[in-house]
This record gives structure tokens, C-alpha cells and sequence, in this order.
């Protein structure tokens, strides 16, 4: 049967979070961009990121009522089993109606139910690892799966099976890319002649990065660094009182690309997602891990760059007193930051995306 008449249905289940969901969505671009008769559809649940994106973006949507398991002691926790048990049964009726020859798991709670029904039904399975600590939800579907890409060389020893595992990296979105310096400057109205410190700590924020640029600020300034500081959007109205010519303060970047190509050093959280993009765009890093995520998976991947020198590692504990100088002593060093930026594009996958497609593909023909 040709390509061109044949059904191709590919299952995407992952979110909760930007981390878990826009390699996903990276892949299934490059599967829509190779065979554009491909029909796909995301699983995930309606109280996260994936129910506003992924609509947005022109993908079939189902949800599912799982929710991850609270650290804390709260009712929540007393209905998971049942809610484990009502995800699986609503999996099970979306790939009965969906009928995907291939599914692809891309993390967090919501991908073990969706995913472990696509098995029963015969799907092709391919899991997405961002995390250099792989997540529960990967160990748990591993004996499901067909194939096992992961983000960072280090997760392949948390596997048992080898033979699954491909070391292709995080896939990353087509529109990720780099513009002119300068003119990424001009669209921020910022100067030419300073430094640029670009803040991010994630689409929510992150209190302990954002009070601790709150108390660098004055020094950045008297020391000629300008700076793009994104709050999120639970802390702007706090700190937009800090905007001034040299520091814009916004509560979340829509030109993530330009803002990229404007900084010199980027102060981030180390999600998977931020890690690619810093690794594929060459930028110089101080990475923060949360000390706020599951498995502590943050801190294993900055640590993962910063033993291949490809970033700074900074803990969460000692930012306050130590951002200022860790700056300074990077971001007027052109050495370091060609170290920096060298080794992270040693360390980029920037096929990632397409190499997975293409695998999905493939089986999703030979079905």
C-alpha cells in the first residue's frame, strides 16, 4: 500500500510539564513535515500545559484523569490508585477509537497509562528520556517499549535492556535558531557595547533565582551588564518594579529565539528542555538545578554538562550569596565562554527530532 493512502496514526502521551511535552511536539512535527497524510494525537490530562499547547498548535487532544503523586500527605494521594485504575480504562477506549500503529511516550505520570494501553493494542512503542536521572514513568514502561531514546549518554546504565536504548539526544523544535547578536539586541532596545545576562526560570518561575537577581541587580549595572530577566508569571507583579533601560523585567519570553541570540550568559533551571536549546544554540550556562523535582533529575543533569565543562553548575543553596560573582568572573572572560560554548555544541544533538521521526516512521510503514 503507498504512503499516500495508507493511515498512519501516531499516539503522543507526556506533559505535565514544558520538559516532558516539547520534544514530543518536536517530533511530531518532523513526522508531519516527512508524511503529511500522518494523523496525531497527544494524550494528557486537562490541568496541565499539554490542554492549552497542543490545541493551540493543531493536534487532536484526549485527556485522562491521571494526576502525579504529592511529596506531601493530602487527599490527592488516597484517589491515585483509583484514578491509575480510570486513566488505564480511558486509554484503553482512545487507542480502541485512535488504533495507532505507533506510540510515543514522552514522560510524566500521564504517559504510563496511555502508553501501556497503545501496548496491549499492538502499537509500536518508543519512550522519550530527556533526563540525565531517568524518570519512574520510563523505568516502568521499559519492558513495553521497542526503542528507548535518551537525552544524555548517562541514563543508558538506569536501563536494563541496552539493546532498546539510542543516545540521540532531546529532540528540539524546527523554529529553534539564532539571529544576528546585534539585531537581537534591537529588538529588545538594548545596547551593543554592555553584556547581557539572560534570566530564565522556567514559564511559572522560580522564587529563589528570582530574588537572588533581585539582589545582584545593582552590581550588574555598575559592572556595564544589561539584563533579560524572565519572572514567570507568578512572580512579575513582584519584581517588575526592577525594569529599567538596562534590566527588562516580563513575565514570559515569546521570542525565546532572539532573546537567546542576544545573551552572552544565561542564568536557567536545568529542565531538559532548556538543556537542548542551550546545547544546540552553543550558549554559555549557569545552571541552577530545582531542588523541587522528582528523583532530583535537575541536578543530575547539570551535572552531567558541567563534569564535560559545557556549563556552570550552581546549587540552589548557595545562589544568593555566590551569583554576582560567578557572573563577573564568566561573562567578562571571551576564554571561558568559548570553552563554554564550544564544549555544548560538542555535547548538541540537533537531529534529535528528526532521527526519532524517522524511526516512528518507519515502523509505523512496516505495520
Amino acid at each position: 500500500m503507498s504512503t499516500e493512502n495508507k493511515k498512519y496514526r501516531f499516539l503522543f502521551a507526556g506533559g505535565g510539564t514544558g520538559g516532558h511535552l516539547f520534544p514530543a511536539v518536536a517530533v511530531a512535527e518532523r513526522i508531519k513535515i516527512k508524511l503529511p497524510n500522518a494523523q496525531i494525537m497527544f494524550v494528557g490530562t486537562k490541568s496541565k500545559i499539554e490542554s492549552k499547547v497542543i490545541p493551540e498548535l493543531g493536534y487532536k487532544f484526549k485527556s485522562i484523569w491521571i494526576k502525579g503523586f504529592s511529596r506531601k500527605i493530602n487527599f490527592e494521594n488516597l484517589l491515585f490508585p483509583l484514578k491509575v485504575i480510570v486513566s488505564v480504562i480511558q486509554s484503553i477506549f482512545i487507542n480502541l477509537n485512535f488504533k495507532p500503529q505507533v506510540a510515543i511516550g514522552s514522560g510524566g505520570y500521564v504517559a504510563g497509562p496511555a502508553i501501556f494501553a497503545s501496548s496491549l493494542f499492538g502499537a509500536k512503542i518508543i519512550l522519550l528520556e530527556q533526563n540525565s536521572y531517568p524518570g519512574v514513568t520510563s523505568k516502568m514502561l521499559e519492558k513495553f517499549a521497542d526503542e528507548i531514546h535518551v537525552g544524555f549518554e548517562d541514563s543508558k546504565k538506569y536501563f536494563k535492556n541496552k539493546e532498546k536504548i539510542f543516545f540521540t539526544g532531546n529532540p528540539v523544535r524546527k523554529n529553534l535558531g539564532s539571529i544576528n547578536k546585534n539585531d537581537a539586541l534591537k529588538e529588545f532596545n538594548l545596547s551593543d557595547s554592555k553584556k547581557t545576562l539572560l534570566i530564565v526560570g522556567g514559564s511559572l518561575g522560580a522564587g529563589s533565582i528570582n530574588d537572588a537577581v533581585a539582589g545582584s541587580l545593582k552590581k550588574l549595572e555598575e559592572n556595564q551588564i544589561q539584563v533579560i530577566w524572565q519572572t514567570g508569571k507568578n512572580y512579575y507583579e513582584k519584581y517588575r518594579i526592577f525594569t529599567s533601560p538596562n534590566i527588562l523585567v516580563m513575565p514570559f519570553i515569546v521570542k525565546m529565539d532572539i532573546a537567546y541570540s542576544a545573551c552572552d550568559l544565561m542564568l536557567a533551571r536545568a529542565g531538559a528542555t532548556t538543556i537542548a536549546e542551550l546545547l544546540t544554540l552553543g550558549i554559555p550556562s549557569i545552571l541552577v538545578p530545582s531542588p523541587n523535582v522528582t528523583e532530583n533529575h535537575q541536578y543530575y543533569n547539570a551535572k552531567s554538562l558541567s563534569e564535560k565543562n559545557a556549563a556552570i553548575l550552581m546549587e540552589d543553596k548557595i545562589l544568593s550569596s555566590k551569583l554576582t560573582d560567578e557572573v563577573l568572573s564568566i561573562i567578562f572572560n571571551p576564554e571561558k565562554l568559548l570553552q563554554l560554548k564550544m564544549n555544548a555544541l560538542l555535547l548538541s544533538k540537533p537531529d534529535a527530532a528528526e532521527e526519532i521521526a524517522a524511526r516512528a516512521i518507519k515502523y509505523a510503514v512496516e505495520v
